[in-house]
């Protein structure tokens, strides 16, 4: 690994990685490299989540082209000096603030969205200039591989490695002196990232989850926050970092909810969810168990059906739960929905401050000032009204969220900003 990291740094000192051309070169290859083995990529990732090529292409490989080509069409603009603002003693001076690369950056993908994941932050070092190895995540081993066979084809193996394996591998990688790392995963492998970067003072982005709660106001269109909230959370089998954790609503809400969310369900995949080509399956046996302990218990309103030997588990509703009970005090991450009731709105909005920050929160109502009040009283890394899972979807807006959810900012500017410097200049 060692050398690994000293071969890239060398390249990079060359200066090879820095002229724009090159840069947009670079970006033009991974496009062709996409556009080229397409079929390839969307049969890794069918083969690690059961993804349907239709949910593979919209969900992983158009985001990343969408990225590359607005990279190609506003990197001249986005990498170009700035002017500085200058004050009585600059002011006969030409002051501007130069973007730089940093040096040698450490991508650890997530296994949720394998390709995108990976290839997102990629797309953002090699823009900025930067060199770059990339860990995918050994949990997607489907679409580890490909990329593994297929970047060292389409980009400058000189500045850009890709590193396969799991816990051995990673800790090894995370010995190494990086300039900037990006993880996107849990908490408790932050935790560790972070104490690594620690040791070398390396600035790190951590984009770690959590639980995103969705509040219902009793006023609001309940066929339409039932349908979103329903593509938001069992799209992926739940396995989305921003998908709707738990529904915080009235008690006399809560029967209607369950059934608009069961009739919304079958018209999404059909009677026979589990023949349904557009839902996916739990990564693995291990995740799969995890999310079967956590209905241990649990009054289960629809749902609940599994198949072990498939990694099946059926969208799934849980009502009268315990705000203490276990599978509230973790990140769900697969398709178990939980249905806390509350008063009101003072009531949720005291229910979700006494948590962890979330990644996100959805409010649904039609009170605009209720609605204000809700993301004016907590704190969150993106809060849509009437809108779930939606701000991945969204190139220029940024994903800015606080301790422990992320330390850092994403996607703004797409990816560029975790992998420069801006260098004041006079």
């Amino acid at each position: 690994m060692e050398r690994q990291v000293l071969r890239l740094r060398q390249a990079f000192r060359s200066g090879r990685s820095r002229p724009l051309r090159f840069r947009l070169q670079q970006l033009e290859a991974l496009r062709r490299m996409v556009q080229e083995r397409e079929k390839e990529i969307l049969a890794a990732i069918a083969a690690d989540l059961s993804k349907s090529e239709l949910n593979a292409y919209s969900h992983e490989v158009i985001t990343i082209l969408g990225e590359i080509d607005f990279m190609l069409g506003n990197l001249p603009e986005l990498a170009s000096a700035r002017p500085a603002k200058k004050n009585l003693l600059t002011m006969m001076d030409e002051a501007y603030v130069q973007p730089e690369p940093l040096g040698v950056v450490l991508i650890i993908g997530a296994w949720n969205y394998p390709f995108v994941l990976t290839m997102q932050p990629l797309v953002g070092a090699i823009a900025a200039g930067n060199a770059a190895i990339v860990k995918p995540s050994e949990l997607s081993e489907n679409t580890a591989k490909i990329l593994a066979e297929l970047l060292p084809q389409y980009l400058d193996q000189d500045l850009y490695a890709i590193v396969n394996g799991g816990i051995p591998e990673t800790t090894e990688l995370l010995k190494q002196r990086f300039d900037h790392i990006l993880y996107t995963g849990n908490t408790a492998v932050g935790k560790i990232v972070m104490e690594a970067a620690a040791k070398h003072l390396t600035p790190v982005t951590l984009e770690l989850g959590g639980k995103s709660p969705c509040y219902i106001d009793r006023d609001c269109d309940l066929d339409v926050a039932c349908r979103r909230i329903a593509w938001g959370k069992y799209m992926n089998c739940g396995q989305t970092c921003i998908a709707p954790d738990y529904i915080l609503c009235e008690a006399s809400l809560q029967n209607q909810i369950v059934q608009k969310i069961k009739e919304t369900v079958k018209d999404f995949y059909g009677e026979n969810i589990k023949a349904s080509p557009d839902y996916e399956r739990i990564i693995n046996l291990r995740h799969f168990k995890r999310l079967q302990s956590l209905l241990k218990g649990q009054k289960i309103a629809f749902g609940g059906e599994m198949d072990e030997a498939t990694r099946y588990l059926a969208p799934t509703i849980l009502t009268d739960v315990d705000p203490n009970s276990k599978v509230m005090q973790e990140e769900i991450f697969g398709p178990i929905l939980p249905i806390v009731s509350v008063k009101n709105v003072d009531e949720a909005i005291n229910f979700i401050n006494d948590r962890e920050k979330p990644l996100a929160l959805y409010v649904f109502s039609r009170n605009n000032k209720l609605i204000k009040r809700v993301i004016d009283e907590t704190s969150s890394g993106e809060s849509p009204a009437m809108m779930s899972s939606c701000t991945s979807l969204l190139i220029l807006c940024p994903l800015e969220v606080w301790v422990p959810v992320e330390w850092g900012r994403i996607m703004e500017n797409t990816v560029l900003i975790p992998f420069l410097i801006s260098a004041p200049a006079c």
